[in-house]
């Protein structure tokens, strides 16, 4: 299945919504659908402006993925999973000693407000540091580990040693990894299940190059990516899917806060018929692209986006502290849906 190209709109549609996918305000004679994990609405429809030379939208997707609606995804399933919103912080290669213990600083400052799980990844030589003087509301996160336990492996870490660190996360897949070290989507899968296996809990990124998304081929890519974690893994208990448009990290350009729920949308549809319904409620997704103290909120308010994976701005205290805030919106969204 395809996702359309940037230039159309697509959208979910419901009671309550208009026609061209945006969400109307949630009213109790109304009660709308907004995502996957709704139950008590009406099934969903997809919808999209028709345009010459158009890709297959996300229709043909959900119609293949649910008779009776998308409703058979249920809350109930939350038991596999905290529910809680979650926003990683990827610091990549950035930063000296002096940098981070400043960054340190600002975060422990800063206050968050609301039931938020916080994971920080510094860079591997620093990750000592920050574990020993960042505030407890934050953990911490590799940005990789190996594929194996430790050997001939110059450069690598194991995740074995991150657990000897006391390391409790790792992200994995990251589409920099995959495009500059040439990480296929089987090896991401085993690495995975290889972090999974010594107890670490992983941030398993997906998304889709520019020409990629030009082509039409989102879900394509992602259901692919997807595929390869599934093949390896039967439990996803701590597993977060951080779902990243590669021509939106880094640019500056984000997708719409629509854009991005249609494929979050679309991931948890993948998961509920390849995977399991009650695994496709509960497994968190987050949305990495551009993400900012300015658009944090508003893309937190689609009920599918269970959180962020933070670059740049990560770097900066209080517009991280800024983007953790914005889960509010996200519980208030989804309180008023219920």
């Amino acid at each position: 299945m395809a996702l359309v190209a940037s230039s159309l709109s697509v959208g979910v549609v419901a009671h309550g919504a208009s026609a061209t996918g945006r969400r109307a305000t949630p009213t109790a004679s109304a009660p709308m659908f907004a995502g996957f994990r709704r139950v008590n609405g009406a099934p969903a429809v997809l919808t999209r402006d028709v345009e010459a030379n158009s890709m297959v939208s996300l229709q043909a997707s959900v119609r293949a993925t649910g008779r009776g609606g998308c409703g058979a995804v249920r809350m109930a399933a939350q038991a596999r999973g905290t529910g809680k919103f979650i926003v990683g912080g990827n610091w990549k290669c950035n930063g000296n000693m002096a940098s981070i213990k400043s960054l340190v600083a600002d975060l422990n400052a800063g206050a968050v407000n609301c039931d938020v799980d916080i994971v920080c990844a510094p860079p591997m030589v620093y990750l000592p540091m920050v574990k020993n003087s960042i505030d407890s509301k934050f953990e911490v996160s590799a940005q990789n580990c190996w594929v194996s336990s430790g050997g001939a492996f110059t450069g690598e870490i194991s995740a074995e040693m991150l657990v000897d660190a006391g390391i409790p996360w790792v992200i994995l897949g990251h589409s920099e990894r995959r495009s500059l070290n040439g990480e296929s989507n089987e090896f991401v899968g085993q690495k995975v299940a290889y972090a999974l296996g010594k107890g670490l809990s992983v941030m398993a990124c997906i998304g889709e190059s520019l020409e990629q998304r030009e082509a039409g081929e989102t879900m394509n890519v992602c259901y692919a990516q997807l595929k390869a974690i599934a093949n390896e893994i039967s439990d996803w208990s701590k597993v977060v899917i951080a779902y990243e448009p590669v021509w939106a990290i880094g640019t500056g350009k984000v997708a719409t806060p629509e854009q991005a729920q249609d494929v979050h949308a679309g991931v948890r549809a993948w998961m509920r018929d390849n995977v399991s319904p009650e695994v496709a409620s509960a497994v968190r997704i987050q949305y990495g692209g551009s993400v900012n103290a300015g658009n944090c909120e508003e893309l937190a308010m689609q009920e599918d986006i269970d959180g962020f994976l933070v670059g740049g701005a990560s770097l900066q205290g209080d517009a991280f502290i800024t983007i953790c805030n914005a889960a509010q919106a996200h519980y208030d969204v989804v309180k008023a849906m219920a």
